[in-house]
């Protein structure tokens, strides 16, 4: 799937340093533990709608996301299929294969022109062997994505209204951004807010358009801003 003129071999000093600063899980660690880990890192351009990650493809590389978005998928026994996560700028994807040296358990996706910085399996388990911090950096992202996905199962008997809005919750805690009149997050198809909500994607059309009569969303053609997060919540019930 790579397309070696969309490839940067090696990053250069100043990629290196443009990489770390958009990523937080690097950015927090010293400078001596992770350039052993970027020495053999490239970067990599991919258009919208390009598989980056093959489900049942052997985890090499680790990569994180520079800029675009990402869809992880599934398919569950019908062969309908799952989103599982949208993930953006700062996210890192594939750390699962690469620690349990097994197959991949998803499909990824750029949904968006995507740019990412992979990192070779080996660089970044030993990365996590040889600084603590690294190690629980990750742990504490496992954490959250734990806690975020057993919050979806537990809305999935609840009223349409209340899973699109965890849904954008959900969202917001991975993606949103603060601005001045509320946090925004990227403007997804319908079809991929169905996805995520198990909502056929009519529901999620007029769960939308209710919301924003409400006051609870105003929509733009890539961004959807929510004004006040905690109403948004409170709405959920």
């Amino acid at each position: 799937m790579d397309n070696k003129h969309n490839r940067v071999p090696t990053l250069t000093p100043l990629s290196v340093q443009e990489a770390i600063a958009s990523i937080p899980f690097l950015s927090e660690l010293p400078a001596a533990a992770i350039a052993p880990a970027l020495a053999h890192a490239a970067i990599r351009n991919h258009p919208a709608n390009q598989m980056i990650l093959l489900e049942n493809d052997w985890g090499s590389s680790v990569y994180f996301v520079l800029s675009g978005w990402l869809k992880i998928r599934t398919y569950n026994a019908d062969g309908r299929e799952i989103t599982l996560n949208i993930v953006g700028r700062g996210e890192i994807v594939g750390e699962m294969a690469a620690l349990e040296q097994a197959p991949r358990s998803t499909d990824v996706l750029s949904l968006t022109p995507a740019t990412i910085v992979n990192i070779p399996a080996d660089d970044f388990v030993r990365l996590l062997k040889t600084e603590p911090l690294a190690g629980m950096r990750l742990a504490q992202l496992m954490a959250t994505r734990l806690r975020q996905v057993n919050r979806r199962l537990r809305l999935r008997e609840s009223n349409s209204a209340s899973r699109v809005a965890d849904t954008l919750l959900f969202l917001v805690e991975g993606q949103g951004k603060t601005v001045s009149t509320g946090i925004e997050i990227p403007n997804l198809p319908h079809r991929e807010l169905s996805s995520m909500s198990g909502l056929a994607r009519e529901t999620v059309t007029r769960v939308l358009t209710k919301m924003q009569a409400a006051g609870l969303i105003d929509r733009h053609q890539d961004i959807l801003l929510i004004p006040d997060v905690a109403a948004l919540e409170a709405s959920i019930v």
